[in-house]
């Protein structure tokens, strides 16, 4: 069973239990185990790699053709909300997404920079750690490279591989995956600039910082 298909199903079952023994809210319950994407959720969690082509180009097409669908929809009703002057932007309490690190400790520093990072651009969704009852788990490892599984919705789990992490800049890959987390597609061919455009920047890329148009893409997701 590839490393892949074990932090999933391990992942789900610790996240399951914690939201059991849990009293406090979490944004969202962990996708089910699915290496291969089958069962009740396999119609909303999907996976997204750091590099294109380091995941078969059917997963990675799938969630990022998701996540723009949900990010265009989300566009639409707020210049339209903005446009009828049914919702002012920005007026509610910010969501709270709980995440969980305990189980890639050598990324532990570079998670919590990452969140501070997105916190700091962000206003309508905070990433606050909790480990052990969390909706975002971090995990790693050796596999295929880094990548995200989930629904894009403050949920799910992000795998850092170690190999490529010794390669290519750890903290932007960190922030690029926690992107997809918060809502965020792949953009591969777009500049360093672009957090999002993640390893198709290449290896000389160590920018973490969201931009001012992906922050405001978030902002809009969690409005």
């Amino acid at each position: 069973m590839s490393t892949l298909r074990r932090t999933v199903a391990a992942a789900a079952v610790a996240l399951a239990g914690a939201a059991a023994l849990s009293s406090a809210p979490v944004v969202s319950t962990a996708p089910a185990p699915a290496g291969t994407h089958a069962g009740s959720t396999a119609a909303t969690a999907t996976t997204s790699g750091y590099l294109p082509g380091a995941l078969p180009a059917s997963l990675d097409k799938k969630q990022n053709a998701e996540l723009q669908a949900r990010l265009d929809a989300a566009m639409a009703k707020a210049a339209a909300d903005a446009k009828s002057g049914a919702k002012k932007p920005g007026t509610q309490l910010a969501s709270v997404v709980y995440y969980d690190d305990s189980n890639a400790p050598t990324y532990d520093a570079l998670i919590d920079q990452s969140a501070a990072i997105w916190n700091a651009r962000v206003a309508n969704v905070k990433l606050v750690e909790r480990d052990g009852a969390a909706s975002l788990t971090y995990y790693e490892g050796n596999d295929q490279g880094s990548y995200y599984y989930g629904r894009g919705q403050g949920d799910g789990e992000i795998f850092i591989d170690h190999a490529q992490a010794d390669v290519y800049a750890p903290l932007r890959i960190v922030a690029h995956e926690t992107g997809h987390a918060l809502g965020l597609p792949d953009r591969y061919t777009q500049p360093c600039s672009k957090l999002m455009s993640g390893g198709g920047a290449g290896t000389s890329c160590t920018n973490p910082n969201p931009d001012s148009v992906e922050a405001a893409e978030v902002n809009t997701l969690w409005n």
